[in-house]
């Protein structure tokens, strides 16, 4: 219930930082982890939860894949790229456990909703679990969500790595393994990346990165700016499930930027001892 009550009251505050800053429209990327409530985390959502934000973002008609919205930020006017009602809305998911091919899947192909999903290649090789007992996709669960036409697959690193905190032969082969291993299970490259924990990288993997994926995301809760957006450190917005509906709708509208201000300096202590 503390927990609860101190995360409300962040958010409250969040919302009134909002009200002091000049609002920008911009390109919102939301951070989904598990669907399900099979655990207590905060990143896992009820069932209920999430096929009722999935269907307030169709309503939206704004949902797009990343490239398209990539296309929107370095578009040269408004008219190019995007959605006819505004800046996109691009959803995502984190890590790769098995309620996204049983609970989400569905949600997202009834509400038609594009979306990208950033794995951990070791977990779905070695058939490993994440924290919390989450088991991990299979290669072939994950090969029939990228046959719907609405799932397209990034790298999340091997292992869940911290890359800032290896040395640039482990973080490249971090990198490598990864591409390879996606690209052999699914027959394609992935051209996006997510970095573990939303942790900036080292000069020297951010080089790497850069020469190998079209995008790279962090966290930010704050919308990406058209011509003011490096597509290398975009900005996403992580969904809780004490969100509901109303903070959800806040970040959709690219709020709430001072509670992740928050959980940056909360997590840089929290994994300051861990690689991954």
């Amino acid at each position: 219930m503390i927990r609860d009550l101190t995360q409300q009251a962040v958010k409250m505050s969040a919302s009134a930082v909002d009200r002091l800053r000049v609002r920008h429209d911009g390109v919102v990327i939301l951070i989904y982890h598990r669907v399900g409530r099979r655990t207590s985390l905060e990143v896992d959502l009820p069932t209920s939860l999430f096929a009722d934000q999935m269907a307030a973002l169709a309503e939206l008609g704004r949902v797009t894949t990343l490239d398209d919205a990539l296309d929107w930020l370095r578009a040269p006017d408004l008219s190019m790229g995007g959605t006819s009602v505004g800046p996109p809305i691009v959803v995502t998911f984190d890590d790769g456990t098995r309620d996204l091919a049983d609970i989400a899947m569905p949600i997202l192909e009834q509400y038609a909703i594009p979306a990208t999903l950033y794995v951990a290649t070791e977990f779905i090789d070695r058939d490993l679990r994440f924290p919390a007992d989450g088991r991990a996709l299979s290669w072939a669960a994950l090969a029939e969500m990228v046959n719907t036409g609405l799932v397209t697959v990034g790298s999340h690193t091997h292992t869940h790595a911290l890359l800032d905190r290896l040395s640039p032969e482990a973080a490249t082969i971090e990198i490598a393994t990864s591409a390879r291993l996606i690209g052999d299970h699914l027959g394609q490259r992935p051209v996006h990346f997510a970095y573990p924990k939303a942790l900036a990288p080292s000069p020297l993997v951010d080089g790497l990165i850069r020469n190998s994926y079209r995008s790279a995301a962090l966290a930010g809760t704050r919308a990406n700016l058209r011509g003011r957006t490096d597509p290398h450190r975009l900005a996403r917005s992580p969904i809780q499930m004490g969100d509901g509906m109303h903070w959800f709708e806040r970040k959709v509208r690219g709020g709430l930027t001072a509670e992740d201000d928050l959980r940056r300096v909360v997590n840089r202590w929290r994994y300051d001892s861990v690689t991954n």
